[in-house]
């Protein structure tokens, strides 16, 4: 059990630490926008570039995690990230700073699949929704509290945090190669796929399709919400950078708690398909509430709640894959993380554009699309069967 919890939190920590990078940069891009003297529509692009490299890499990626190993892809993936961030921090022209966040993408796309597949080894089909909860609060906390390190270590030198996060992605990958060790494959639901089922066909398998598609649409509808809230609050409401901190980290550590405390329990009780269309529906409310709410106090209700929705689904559709992956945990992986990026790029790009129309379109365009979610989860009972046959003939 000691083991066990030194590894678990050793996972957690290298999670943390990736998606920790990743918010670092928010806080000095005004900075490096005077110093470059680069345009808004650029730092658009730079931060659509970590995105779409983790978009082209993580199917090979978790391919490679089944083949190779877990430990190895982990390692790697830290060693790359350390090298991104040293690179960013050093950068003084624009075309090195794509390269780093092109890296970081590449670091996203190893980690993710990879510690993924290492929970789904090292846990039992009963215990594993709960460490996937503390996975997904972990991804969580390091998108909250990056860029408050970020702007803190930002008073030391425009440079600083991405010398203190290099430094931090290669301790963490140093550790990682001492401290754990590869473990032994995950025997559940060891069915091998068919040839028809081999390379991009496996995607349309009726058992992985439907989960993919609904990590699209809630990744979309997440993006597009966090992605335009400030400018959305600032236009309409007239909030102070302060205020927007507030509400976002606020919201951020309420759903992050809210999923260490629920997750597991939820998941006994309703199971992963009926978790997933609740937290949906949850989701899909609190957007279209954005449009309609004026109080400061309501926006803080609204956004509070509509955080634990979102991270509510993330480790349910996770567990869910998990636990139908057998002996590809490592693809399943690559493929959530694959579908993820496709929705953090497509969804500020389309969402900006309605944003241009009218403020409120980027939320009444997410609301239908987590609406549409939602029917589909209502075709999804036969594969909910399959897992809880499954979870049974394992407890059994």
């Amino acid at each position: 059990m000691k083991s066990y919890k030194l590894t678990l939190g050793l996972l957690l920590m290298n999670l943390f630490i990736a998606f920790l990078g990743i918010g670092l940069v928010i806080p000095v891009f005004p900075t490096l926008m005077d110093e470059l003297n680069i345009s808004g529509t650029t730092v658009g692009y730079l931060t659509a570039a970590f995105a779409i490299s983790q978009l082209l890499v993580s199917p090979i990626a978790g391919k490679a995690v089944d083949k190779y190993g877990r430990k190895i892809m982990i390692v790697l993936g830290l060693f790359i990230f350390g090298f991104s961030e040293l690179l960013f921090g050093l950068g003084k022209h624009i075309e090195i700073l794509f390269i780093s966040r092109l890296l970081g993408g590449v670091s996203a796309a190893f980690i993710m699949p990879g510690v993924t597949a290492y929970i789904a080894d090292i846990t039992t089909l009963e215990t594993r929704p709960k460490a996937l909860g503390y996975m997904s609060a972990a991804i969580s906390t390091g998108f909250i509290i990056g860029p408050g390190i970020g702007g803190f270590l930002a008073e030391f030198g425009t440079r600083t945090p991405f010398f203190f996060a290099g430094a931090l992605g290669t301790i963490a990958a140093i550790l990682t190669i001492i401290l754990i060790s590869e473990p032994e494959r995950a025997t559940e639901n060891n069915e091998q796929p068919s040839e028809d089922q081999i390379g991009a066909k496996r995607i349309f398998a009726p058992k992985y399709f439907i989960a993919f598609i609904l990590i699209f649409i809630a990744s979309f509808g997440l993006a597009a919400f966090e992605s335009f809230f400030s400018l959305f609050v600032d236009h309409k409401f007239q909030f102070t950078p302060s205020d927007i901190a507030i509400v976002i980290t606020g919201g951020a550590i309420f759903g992050a708690v809210s999923q260490v405390l629920l997750f597991d329990r939820l998941t006994r009780i309703w199971g992963e398909i009926k978790l997933i269309r609740y937290s949906l529906l949850l989701s899909a409310l609190l957007v279209f509430l954005m449009t309609v709410v004026h109080s400061y106090f309501s926006i803080l209700l609204v956004t509070f709640i509509l955080f634990v929705g979102f991270d509510l689904f993330r480790p349910a559709v996770t567990s869910y894959l998990s636990n139908i992956a057998g002996n590809e945990q490592g693809w399943a992986g690559g493929m959530n993380s694959m579908f993820t990026s496709l929705a953090n790029v497509s969804g500020p790009i389309l969402g900006g554009m309605l944003f241009d129309i009218d403020l409120n379109y980027p939320y009444y365009f997410a609301t239908v699309i987590l609406a549409l979610g939602i029917v589909l989860t209502l075709f999804w009972k036969q594969q909910a069967k399959t897992v809880n046959k499954v979870k049974a003939s394992v407890a059994n």
